[in-house]
């Protein structure tokens, strides 16, 4: 398996799009189910691209049906029905799972982890692939990268955060591991469906809330209500990812199953640099639009909180699960090497070019 992860190279692609111009006509049509709603970009963009590269690589003989949430109806069941068959393909995030399988927790990012560069450098040449396959295997999918949308916001609150007595009974929507450290600090933690996001901020619900950054936040008005908009701190990588059903996967011929993982790595990286950009847009018209807005770090006092708090719940999850300690122990040593390279180069740029 590692070599349909990992070694495959543009020269065999360009083999492998010649020999299907040789290989016999038949279309192989699969079927996948998304968390996301159609109207939800980029998230539900990077498995429509993913298709129409696969359908387009291929000469038409991959075929794949996609179903938004809205249509099959359960955004958050999406790996059991690939794993029961009812879909072959599934675009979600991994750390959805967690509540099924600790392990599948580490994939999509974890706070104070990796930046989303560092974290494609761990999947493709630091072992991460591997690793997620052995997650993986035991469920009878195959895992891949898929769509990052890079350092997420730390939210938006009502009122302005100063120290840690600000977050007590502070009621906030934080899902996954987030919400256990911020719960750990005190807060009401809640998961609200996103539908259910502005009408709980407006309606004084909740008083604070997580969802991604510009791209997808100013969509929701959520700067409308609550003027304070947070820093990231807990998802620095949030990566999505496409699921698919080993054994179907294992039964296409060999060319489509290299160009299926070619169209799941090149649609992965467009999102990344299309929720970039579109950040960058949604952030200048917000400024332009809502000059109220005021963009805060938490305080020393509480990110020192949040880091002490993030290390015990890591250290009290790994104690009972082995291949969860594997995984984090692989981030964890991966990015004690890259993150040099990450200050000189990228840090330090910006540092003495910033205006």
């Amino acid at each position: 398996m590692k070599r349909i992860f990992v070694k495959f190279t543009f020269l065999f692609v360009c083999v492998s799009l010649i020999n299907t111009l040789q290989a016999d006509e038949k279309v192989y049509k699969l079927s996948m189910a998304t968390t996301w709603t159609e109207t939800t970009s980029p998230l539900f963009d990077a498995a429509k691209n993913m298709a129409k590269i696969a359908n387009t690589m291929s000469n038409g003989r991959l075929d794949i049906k996609i179903d938004a949430a809205n249509k099959h109806k359960s955004p958050f069941g999406v790996l059991d029905m690939v794993k029961g068959g009812q879909y072959d393909m599934a675009h979600s995030t991994s750390y959805y799972w967690k509540g099924k399988d600790i392990n599948t927790l580490p994939f999509t990012s974890m706070p104070f982890g990796l930046t989303s560069p560092e974290q494609y450098a761990w999947f493709y040449y630091g072992g991460g692939m591997e690793l997620m396959q052995k997650v993986y295997e035991k469920h009878g999918v195959l895992s891949f990268p898929g769509g990052s949308t890079g350092v997420q916001m730390g939210g938006w609150f009502r009122k302005e955060i100063n120290s840690l007595d600000d977050l007590k009974g502070l009621k906030m929507r934080i899902p996954g591991f987030a919400g256990e450290i911020m719960a750990k600090l005190g807060v009401q933690v809640t998961n609200n469906a996103p539908g259910e996001l502005y009408t709980s901020l407006e309606r004084n619900t909740i008083d604070a809330l997580e969802w991604v950054g510009p791209s997808m936040d100013i969509s929701m008005g959520f700067h409308k209500i609550a003027p304070y908009y947070y820093t990231g701190w807990h998802e620095p990588a949030s990566e999505m990812q496409f699921i698919i059903n080993t054994k179907k996967f294992e039964k296409l011929p060999t060319d489509l199953k290299e160009i299926l993982v070619v169209a799941m790595r090149i649609s992965a990286y467009d999102m990344y640099i299309q929720n970039y950009d579109m950040n960058a847009s949604a952030w200048q018209k917000m400024k332009t639009e809502y000059p109220n807005i005021k963009v805060k770090t938490f305080p020393k006092p509480v990110m020192d909180a949040m880091k002490k708090a993030n290390l015990e719940l890591r250290t009290e999850m790994s104690k009972d699960n082995p291949l969860l300690k594997e995984v984090l122990d692989s981030q964890d040593a991966y990015m004690k090497k890259v993150r040099e390279w990450t200050k000189m180069s990228d840090f330090l740029y910006l540092k003495d070019n910033l205006e």
